[in-house]
This record gives C-alpha cells, structure tokens and sequence, in this order.
C-alpha cells in the first residue's frame, strides 16, 4: 500500500511575495485607529503604521453609532462591557425626531424589530389592515425598542431571549477622542506602531502610486498601501492623486455644522435627539459623562453666530467645550480607493450624521477592503467593484437621509419650502413610488444598510402611507388579529415597565469613571 500523501496546496494559492505587508495610515481620530486595530489584527506579521500630529486638531461631527459598530468591536475581539466603561459610553435605542413633519410632531426610529410576522404576513401590513378597521393603535406600540427609549430603561436584549423585547437591538453614544484612545490601545498591542510628526512631502513613484511620505523632522516612511486619514484635507486621496469630490450639496442643503459639548442634566436618555430647527437641525447625544450637542445648517439661510446663539440657547447643561463651527460638504470621493490609496472618513466622503452613519461607513469600507484585499498589483477590477460598492453605500444613505427632508409638511421658512420643492433622486422617488401604489419596500441588495423596519418607521413618523395594504392579510381573521394586537401591546408594555431604568443598568453593568473638564475635547468620527 502506497504511503498517504497530503494534498498539494495549488501554487496559485501559497505565499504570494508580492502581498502587501507593509500599511502606512495617515491621520488619527477614531477612522485611523479604526484602520490601525483592524490591519494590526488580521494583518499579523504585516507593519502597520500610523502617522499623526499633536499640532494638528481634530473636529467633533457626531458620537453616536449604530448597531454594526457593536459588530467592529466584536470582530477585534474586545469585551462590550470594558469598552463602554472605558469610553464613557451609553446605550442607544435608536432616534427620536422632533418637529420634522410639522412643528410639534415626533416620531422614534428603533433598532430591532417591529412586531412579527403574523401567519406569515408582514407585521406592518397586518398593522395596516388593523388601523383601517379601526384599531387603535401606534406602529411603534410593537417595536421594543420604543418602548423602551419611551420609558427609558434599558436591557441587553440577548440577555432576555423568549421575551417582548428579545427582538429590539441597540447601539453606543460614544466618546470619540476616548475611542481613538481606546483603539490605540488595542492596536498597539497587536503591533501596530505610532509616529508622531507632520507630513510636508508626499513622494510618488512613476506609475503614481505613493512610494513614501517624508515628515517635517525629515524621516521617510515608505509603504505598499497607504491609508488617508487625514479628514477633508484629503492629503493622499485628494490633493496628491488628484481624485476628485463628487458634491451632493444640490441634493442635501445642509453645509455647516456648530458644535459643543455640556454637562449632563439629569439621567441620560436611551436616544439620540434629532430636532428639526428653522434652517437644519439640532442634535442632542448623551453620554454617561456629558452631551454632545450640534446644529447642522445651511448657511444660505443662517449666519455662523446666529447658528451658534441658536444652539447655545437650547443646550441643557453648562458648556464645557465649544463652540465650534464645521463646514462641510456633502458628498463623496469618485474613487475611494485609487492606485494604492485607499480613503476613510472624512477623507473619503461625507453625510450629514442624521442616522448616525459616518462611524459605520468607515467600518463599511474597511470590511468592503478586506474582501477585496489586493496585492502590490493594486488588480483595476478590484478597484472598480469595490469603488462601486462603496459608492451604493453612500447612495442609499443619502436617499434615506433625504427622505427625512422631502415629505415634510412644513412650510414656515424658506429653508423648508426649498427642500419640499426641489427634485429628489430617482431612486428615491422610485422606492416611494412603489410604497405608495403598493406598500412594498423596494429593495436594490441584500446588504443594504437601512431594511424594512427604518424605512416603515421614518415613513409612518413623515405621515407617507400606501394606498393599500397587501391584500394576502386579509386572510387573516380582523377579530382575531385586533385580538392578538390587543394582547401584545399591554404584554410588551408590562415587561418594559420591569426593565431598570438605563442610569440604573449603566451603573450596575458598566459604570465609568467621573471625567473632570480637564478632558473635554473634540474629536472626529
């Protein structure tokens, strides 16, 4: 009997010497880091690099996440709990919107479920059928986590399966500054190495790729891939390859933002604020620390110090950092990824933080990066379908994002009556087409970021509804499904109503230390 012989690996497949092994990241704030922890943890062996300056400030545009960051923090391999104690962080139930359809109305997005599907019928059409038959009703009555930011108490709902509020989900409102610190840490420890300095030239080798970048003490770094960081500077992507900025501003008027930090008054709320201002709105993030506060405007309407004495006079808390203002344009970078640059944050695009998006999308591309991860070849075929991708991404967000401005019934300034009249994307206007003829979401992929849930929510909360519902639950008996409506509601109320409240989980599951002002800061996403 011939010896076993083990089955020969394809050449094609072994160690490849033109792989990349050396990352040099631009720029810090939470998209470096970000960067640096997750090449350092899957990279093993690699070099991965970081360079940034003290000299150079960082900008506060948002601190708030949604439920896929919980994800990036699990796929580095950190435990939740040490994290949000470390970064100051607080549970987030979803958005609470204020004023955006009329003056005085609010609505609430949840993360999680709505409901459940009723002998296989979808649960909001089943709603619907209900409503028109005269139940009584809220959609948000049956997503948990309303319920719970309504009442402000919180549980981990993987640590409650088989009850009401098993299918809600949750995000952070996190600290910035404090999770850069805490990335670096972690990157750190898997090898990832820091170097402070400013960058004064950027050299390119013939086929235009970045060869090196020299630092003001005149060190050389060289590298395979270099990763831009660097905020709306855009010193890699932008202002060395020449990529341009496809601007949306004609699409989503917003173009500055005043930000500023305040001490907590009272408990924080489970939520992040969204309320709708005369020219753009107002943002309101608590932490277990402070709050994070900001008013994203359109300067067509509304001067800088006029912003400003707007947010200041709304703010609860006395101001321990800020003002601050941030101009910003909306949009994104033709190709994220060029050549052996590849682009991140604000570097790469950006959206006004109303979903709480800018963090995910560094995420998003930097999950999009490894899948496609190139060698020294730099593959144009990679380059394209990953720029494609990326750019659907933000495609959709932004649609979702001015979904939020188009339907509203408000017409008391000049800032509103613009964002009612102007035109809207197409592929927006073809998915509220298709809602409103047949209460069907159209949907262009599986993983797009925003699913039935959020858009039946911000739909509902805008006042959109479709002509009819889908006449398959009319198989379903109306006596029974008002029945069993009327059980669930009181049910999910009850069992919410046992829940501690969020400052008492927050203590008890994750209490962090007391900051001192010393600390406040700001910091981009």
């Amino acid at each position: 009997m011939s010896p076993h012989k083990e089955p020969q690996m394809p050449e094609s497949l072994m160690k490849d010497p033109n792989e990349i092994r050396d990352v040099v990241i631009c720029g810090g704030g939470t998209a470096g880091w970000m960067a640096a922890a997750l090449f350092a943890v899957h990279m093993p062996g690699a070099r991965v690099r970081l360079i940034e300056s003290e000299e150079i400030g960082t900008i506060g545009v948002g601190e708030s996440t949604i439920p896929p960051f919980l994800g990036l923090i699990a796929n580095l391999g950190i435990n939740e709990q040490d994290f949000i104690q470390k970064t100051q962080a607080s549970f987030k139930l979803g958005i609470r919107f204020e004023n955006w359809l009329t003056r005085r109305h609010s609505y609430f997005h949840p993360f999680g479920q709505i409901g459940a599907a009723i002998e296989g019928n979808d649960f909001y059409h089943c709603w619907l059928k209900a409503r028109l038959e005269g139940h009584d009703s809220a959609l948000q009555d049956f997503a948990p986590a309303s319920v719970m930011a309504a009442e402000g108490r919180f549980m981990l709902p993987q640590k409650a399966p088989r009850t009401p509020i098993a299918s809600a989900n949750y995000a952070l409102h996190v600290d910035a500054k404090l999770v850069a610190q805490y990335l670096r840490s972690h990157a750190e420890k898997f090898g990832a190495i820091r170097t402070e300095g400013l960058i004064e030239t950027v050299n390119q080798a013939p086929n235009g790729n970045v060869r090196s970048l020299v630092l003001k003490s005149g060190e050389e770094i060289s590298g395979d891939l270099f990763v831009d960081c660097t905020g709306f500077r855009a010193l890699l992507i932008g202002k060395t390859l020449g990529v341009e900025y496809e601007s949306w501003a004609d699409q989503l008027l917003c173009n500055r933002a005043v930000v500023c930090q305040t001490e907590n008054v009272g408990e924080p709320a489970p939520y992040t604020l969204a309320q709708a201002q005369d020219y753009g709105w107002r943002w309101r993030i608590p932490l277990q620390h402070r709050s994070g506060n900001g008013y994203v405007f359109c300067k067509d309407y509304i001067s800088d110090d006029e912003a400003t004495a707007t947010l200041l006079s709304q703010v609860e808390g006395k101001v321990v950092a800020g003002p601050m203002i941030v101009p910003f344009t909306t949009g994104i970078r033709k190709q994220v990824w060029s050549k052996n640059v590849l682009s991140l944050g604000l570097a790469s695009g950006f959206i006004e933080p109303l979903e709480s998006t800018a963090i995910h999308l560094v995420y998003r591309t930097l999950d999009f990066f490894f899948r496609y991860f190139p060698d020294k070849s730099f593959n144009p075929a990679l380059q394209a379908d990953f720029n494609r991708r990326i750019y659907n991404d933000y495609d959709e967000i932004k649609d979702f994002i001015i979904l939020h401005y188009c339907v509203t019934q408000r017409d008391d300034t000049e800032f509103w009556r613009r964002v009612k009249s102007d035109p809207i994307p197409d592929s927006l206007r073809a998915k509220l087409d298709v809602f409103r003829a047949s209460g069907a979401l159209r949907e262009t992929g599986p993983e797009e970021l925003f699913r039935q849930p959020s858009w039946y929510s911000v739909l509902e909360g805008m006042g959109v509804r479709p002509y009819r519902y889908n006449f398959l639950t009319d198989r379903l008996d109306s006596a029974q499904l008002h029945h069993l409506l009327n059980e669930v509601k009181p049910q999910l109320q009850s069992f919410v109503q046992t829940l501690p409240a969020l400052s008492d989980f927050l203590r008890t599951y994750c209490p962090a230390d007391p900051m001192t002002s010393s600390t406040a800061h700001f910091a981009a996403e």
